[in-house]
């Protein structure tokens, strides 16, 4: 009797071609200043600079055709941080399930 070798298939990669732009869901404060332009910032509750988020959740920034950022060379901080793959990221990308087939 043959045996058949079993592979086990590793989750995908997460790349910039398969993220649903999941974090552009998350509040970011502005804490330093990147040229984010006016109309993209909003006031919290305490007084901070944060990206104004619409009505549906999503940043302001997001085109939610590309699902990419329109304004990525003067993006926040927070932004440019956050790592493409890292723990905080495969966490958001598991809240949003629906965005992956």
């Amino acid at each position: 009797m043959k045996t058949i070798a079993h592979t086990q298939i590793a989750e995908p990669a997460v790349t910039c071609s398969t993220c649903a732009a999941c974090c552009c869901q998350l509040e970011v404060m502005l804490i330093t200043d990147t040229g984010v332009p006016e109309r993209f910032i909003d006031t919290d509750d305490w007084g901070g600079e944060v990206m104004l988020r619409l009505d549906d959740g999503w940043c302001a920034a997001l085109d939610r055709n590309t699902m990419m950022c329109t304004i990525y060379e003067k993006r926040p901080l927070i932004c440019r941080e956050f790592e493409m793959g890292a723990p905080e990221c495969i966490e958001e990308r598991q809240g949003i399930t629906t965005a992956y087939r």
